[in-house]
């Protein structure tokens, strides 16, 4: 089982990137998605997921910039990132999870090595 996390780089404040996260191993449609990403001497934070029929959640801070979603042909989850901002700069990584009937995402049982984002001013 894997989770293969690419799609990071340098952008200038404003502008896309779109994260993509390959799975290996297992099949997409038993498991919910999460982006998490951790800045520089701060806490990891969940940033977005996607359950198993799509339904999403954002934190409040990338609602309207970030959409989460899920291509379970192609065995991976993308989190296209716009109007990206200097505080968005942090390393992202991707999780998979089986959640129970009542959750939507988590909890976590695989994780990708991360991919670095870098948004300047």
């Amino acid at each position: 089982v894997q989770l293969q996390a690419s799609g990071g780089g340098l952008v200038q404040a404003g502008g896309s990137l779109r994260l993509s996260c390959t799975a290996s191993g297992f099949t997409l449609d038993q498991y919910a998605f999460g982006w998490f990403r951790q800045a520089p001497g701060k806490e990891r934070d969940g940033v977005s997921c996607i359950g198993r029929s799509g339904g999403t959640f954002y934190r409040d801070s990338v609602k309207g910039r970030f959409t989460i979603s899920r291509d379970n042909t192609q065995n991976t989850v993308y989190l296209t990132m716009n109007n990206l901002k200097p505080e968005d700069t942090a390393v992202y990584y991707c999780a998979a999870g089986r959640p129970d009937a009542v959750t939507l995402c988590g909890p976590y049982e695989y994780w990708g090595q991360g991919t670095q984002v870098t948004v300047s001013s």
